[in-house]
């Protein structure tokens, strides 16, 4: 695999981030999909017994990457809390605490955020999808919009890599001619893999790097 610092999508460079977030220098903006912070919390709600901690792990890495690029908006591309029940007093005032002076926070809606809520305390601008910060078009959905390049989430994007007989499946960025696809940024969340398509750039994060995926090493079939 190639290791990558930055790629230029639509003339803008963009940096993908072993985090899995993508960072826009030009913008200072960092982009965040599928966070679906308090998933666990929401699941035991309902009984069924899954590990806590999840949540810690994901606003861990978004307070680095906050810290490390020092972040003058924030956006995630939708699916902020993954239900209502996700509303913990302690899980809003670790969020609360790491807003930044000055910074703006920015949720593109998403499904689950219909049903979730939008916490008042947070201070979030909301916006509905497509939401055009040119070139791009930022969305929750990856559906193409004529004429922007769309960057989106929701699919939770994994591709399945394969080295002298080992293989393994990774969170990754897809980058085809018309749409990127961001990872999911939260801990606890399933994927869907990906067969690329001739033309798309695969990305995955390798403790702190992140290595281009070559198509030789993709397999030719792959499984939800």
């Amino acid at each position: 695999m190639i290791p990558a610092q930055d790629i230029t999508v639509a003339g803008e460079r963009l940096v993908p981030c072993a985090e899995r977030a993508l960072w826009w220098p030009a913008q200072s903006t960092l982009l965040v999909a599928d966070a679906h912070f308090g998933k666990g919390a929401a699941f035991r709600a309902h009984g069924i017994a899954v590990p806590s901690g999840t949540s810690d792990d994901t606003l861990e890495r978004l307070r680095t990457l906050i810290e490390r690029t020092c972040a003058q908006r924030l956006v995630f591309l939708g699916d902020f809390l993954h239900a209502r029940q996700a509303r913990r007093p302690a899980l809003i005032d670790a969020l609360c605490a790491l807003r930044t002076p000055g910074a703006d926070w920015v949720l593109v809606r998403g499904n689950h955020d219909l049903h979730a809520g939008i916490p008042p305390e947070l201070g979030l601008t909301v916006v509905d999808e497509p939401w055009q910060q040119a070139p791009f078009m930022l969305c929750h959905h990856p559906d193409p919009q004529p004429g922007h390049y769309v960057l989106a989430g929701h699919v939770h994007p994994a591709i399945r890599i394969e080295a002298g007989g080992d293989r393994v499946r990774l969170p990754c960025f897809a980058f085809g001619p018309e749409v990127g696809l961001l990872p999911a940024f939260g801990s606890f969340t399933g994927h869907l893999t990906l067969t690329p398509a001739p033309g798309t750039r695969c990305f995955v994060g390798a403790a702190d790097r992140v290595l281009e995926v070559p198509h030789s090493s993709t397999r030719r079939r792959s499984k939800a």
